[in-house]
């Protein structure tokens, strides 16, 4: 099983979570994205722009934060906030 948990914060405080769960037989590039993706739909959000220091951070713990400059349309909130819980 494969979770991701995806949240929004505003001022130090979460507003919005959701927890992805995936049980495709994929890879966890594949499994990340396709789960970003629903946590994007869920939220109502444009996808957000993955920069050099998502990626690096991401692989390093698992965990990144995109901020308002990584979405093309402006957001309400401070930062989306991704993590993987669990993985296969």
């Amino acid at each position: 099983m494969f979770r991701l948990w995806g949240r929004i914060f505003k001022d130090n405080h979460m507003l919005k979570d959701v927890t992805i769960c995936n049980d495709a037989d994929d890879t966890r590039t594949h499994k990340v994205f396709a789960a970003l993706e629903d946590i994007c739909v869920h939220f109502d959000l444009a996808k957000p722009i993955w920069l050099d220091s998502n990626i690096k951070e991401f692989k390093r713990i698992a965990k990144t934060r995109f901020t308002k400059d990584s979405f093309i349309e402006s957001v309400d909130f401070d930062y989306l906030e991704i993590q993987i819980i669990e993985e296969d």
